[in-house]
């Protein structure tokens, strides 16, 4: 079950998902304001203990 990074294109809060194999293509509402506008972010991995880069910004993309 992979977990997933979305922000919302309403209020720009980033959060974490964890989504099962059937919600594969269902994105999750916001837990901030509820918005079902959102996006899915590219996420990266922390392999052997390195920062984890963060790809949430304000803008639409995800990237800075």
């Amino acid at each position: 079950m992979p977990i997933f990074e979305y922000q919302c294109k309403q209020c720009g809060h980033c959060f974490e998902q964890l989504m099962f194999a059937g919600d594969k293509e269902k994105y999750p509402p916001c837990p901030e304001c509820g918005s079902d506008n959102v996006s899915k972010l590219m996420s990266c991995i922390n392999a052997l203990g390195g920062d984890k880069i963060n790809f949430c910004s304000s803008g639409s993309s995800g990237f800075s």
